[in-house]
């Protein structure tokens, strides 16, 4: 539906030039060849269109802002240019009146506008009631991260129902999760392609509202910085669980929600002596640890595993660190836990044979 729309406007927009070059091609404003008067035309289109583009991205607030501020500077220009053709007594040619009356005008006009679109934000638009009532600024839009989508967990808590709103998916977003999905490295690609049937699993979901916009920012090459434009645009909230990109957001005034900050106020999925199965992925920072990822990217630390690099190992989870920049999961290797097992029964059993004789000789001392 957003192609569509979009091939619409651009469609209407080379309507619009069209009849504005023959327009200038036939009515010939401009004096000389008619070419000169159809690329007069041409410059105007280009100006109105650019103008029609900048409109767009703006909101209510700063339209009403700008509409009355430019008012305000037209009517101000034309009383002090009334005051100044009123006087007869100056010496001043006609022509320099109306050149001084238009500059005025343009003046006034342009301060207008800029200020009005500057302080546009302060206008308190629900007072006002009807039609400049700002709906968009009441409506419940979420913006979904890459990192978040790959995570799946959102997929989970649309399905309970806590998750209202409409779910935005940026284009820019899907370009990177396909690029994720094609990557030569198999733990990214298998990132990727869990974030596309994450995204099949949301869409899929008929209680949710999920739109994909074609908005763009080609000057911001960050895909974060792009999806706080995008949030700033829409006054919407981003959903992510990326650390650095929850506290950019937050100091560029945009909402953020992070899934990690809903873990930790919910129970932990793993908890520690629990056993699980996991692909030993590569060698750890500190000496002879392994390490590996769940589905959903979590790391998991295993000691004693640098052997097992490239293989399945079962493990116990002994404790689980949940943060704002993620979790983390720390075991160790299962014939470990029972050899520990083993091994401190049998130090047991030596004790008590050991302290078995001596018990003996002191009662024998005794009786």
């Amino acid at each position: 539906m957003p192609v569509i729309m979009r091939f619409d406007i651009v469609l209407i927009r080379f309507v619009f030039t069209g009849i504005l070059l023959a327009a200038g091609y036939v009515l010939h404003p401009i004096p000389g060849h008619r070419l000169i008067s159809t690329g007069a035309a041409g410059l105007v289109a280009i100006a109105i269109i650019f103008f029609e583009m900048r409109i767009r991205r703006s909101s209510l607030k700063t339209l009403i802002g700008a509409a009355v501020g430019s008012i305000l500077g037209i009517v101000g220009a034309y009383l002090i240019g009334s005051l100044i053709s009123s006087q007869e007594s100056m010496a001043v040619p006609p022509s320099t009146k109306t050149f001084l009356t238009l500059a005025l005008t343009f003046f006034m006009a342009y301060v207008g506008l800029m200020v009005g679109a500057a302080k546009g934000d302060y206008l308190d638009l629900s007072a006002l009631g009807g039609i400049f009532s700002d709906k968009t600024a009441r409506r419940d839009l979420k913006i979904l991260d890459t990192s978040v989508i790959i995570d799946g967990r959102i997929a989970d808590v649309a399905e309970t129902g806590f998750l209202t709103g409409t779910l935005i998916i940026p284009q820019f977003i899907l370009r990177e999760l396909q690029q994720v999905a094609d990557s030569p490295d198999s733990s990214k690609r298998q990132r990727g392609r869990r974030g596309l049937d994450m995204l099949n699993r949301l869409q899929n979901n008929g209680s949710l509202d999920i739109q994909i916009v074609e908005t763009d920012f080609p000057s911001v090459r960050e895909v974060d910085l792009k999806l706080i434009e995008l949030g700033k645009q829409l006054d919407a909230v981003i959903v992510t669980n990326d650390f650095n990109l929850n506290k950019v957001a937050q100091l560029r005034g945009v909402n953020v929600l992070n899934i990690n900050e809903l873990a930790n106020a919910l129970k932990p999925v793993v908890l520690p002596g629990e056993a699980m199965r996991v692909f030993i992925l590569k060698e750890g920072k500190e000496y002879n640890q392994g390490v590996a990822y769940l589905d959903d990217g979590t790391m998991v630390v295993v000691d004693n595993a640098r052997r097992l690099i490239g293989r399945n190992a079962d493990i116990a989870v002994t404790s689980v660190l949940q943060t704002t920049a993620g979790k983390m999961i720390f075991g160790r290797l299962c014939e470990e836990s029972e050899g520990a097992g083993n091994g401190e029964r049998s130090r047991r059993s030596l004790r008590e044979v050991r302290s078995g004789p001596a018990l003996t000789r002191i009662n024998d001392t005794e009786s």
